[in-house]
C-alpha cells in the first residue's frame, strides 16, 4: 500500500476547500491520541512505502504537521529531556532551500519526532503534574451507595435511639 500526498478528505492530508488547496495543519481532535496522530505522519515521511514529496509545500506541510506534534508531545515530556531538546533544536531550525535539503531535514525531524514518542511511550501518557500531594483514586458508583447507605442507616438507628419526651 502506498501512501499518497495527493488531495484528500484525511486528517494528514491536504483537503480541498472550494476549488483551491487548503493545508490541513491543525492539531489532531482531542480526543485522538498524540502518540498516534504523531506516528501517522512519521510513518507518512517515514514509511518504506511513503512516496517523495513532489513538491515544496507538501514538505512544508509535513514539516508543520511534525513541529506540531512534536509540540504536544513535548508538554507530556519533562523539560530538559534529551529526546526533547533534539527535537526541538530541529523544529526551531528553518526548512532549507532546495530540493534534496529539505527532504534530508524532513527525514531528520521525522526521525527525532520518533525518537521523542518512544520516551513519551516509556516515561507514562499523562501531562507532567506540579503537584506534589497525594491523588486520591476517584470512587466508584457503587462505593458512594454504600456510604450514603451507611449515613442513612446511621441515622436512623440514632433517630430510633433518642428517648421521646
Amino acid at each position: 500500500m502506498r501512501l499518497s500526498l495527493d488531495p484528500r478528505r484525511d486528517g494528514n492530508q491536504l483537503a480541498s476547500v472550494r476549488g483551491r488547496r487548503a493545508p490541513v495543519t491543525e492539531a489532531p481532535a482531542p480526543e485522538r491520541d498524540h502518540v498516534v496522530a504523531a506516528s501517522e505522519t512519521v510513518t507518512l515521511v517515514l514509511g518504506e512505502d511513503s512516496p517523495l514529496p513532489g513538491s515544496a509545500a507538501d514538505v512544508e506541510d509535513l514539516v508543520r504537521l511534525l513541529r506540531g506534534h512534536v509540540a504536544q508531545l513535548g508538554a507530556r515530556t519533562p523539560p530538559g529531556t534529551p529526546a526533547l531538546l533534539r527535537t526541538q533544536q530541529l523544529c526551531s531550525d528553518s526548512l532549507p532551500e532546495g530540493f534534496i535539503p529539505s527532504r534530508v531535514y524532513l527525514v531528520r525531524l521525522a526521525e527525532a519526532t520518533q525518537e521523542l514518542m518512544a520516551h513519551v511511550e516509556r516515561g507514562g501518557p499523562g501531562p507532567i503534574s506540579v503537584e506534589s500531594g497525594r491523588r486520591w483514586r476517584k470512587p466508584t458508583v457503587n462505593v458512594l451507595r454504600g456510604a450514603v447507605f451507611a449515613l442513612a442507616l446511621a441515622c436512623l438507628v440514632f433517630a430510633a435511639s433518642v428517648p421521646r419526651t
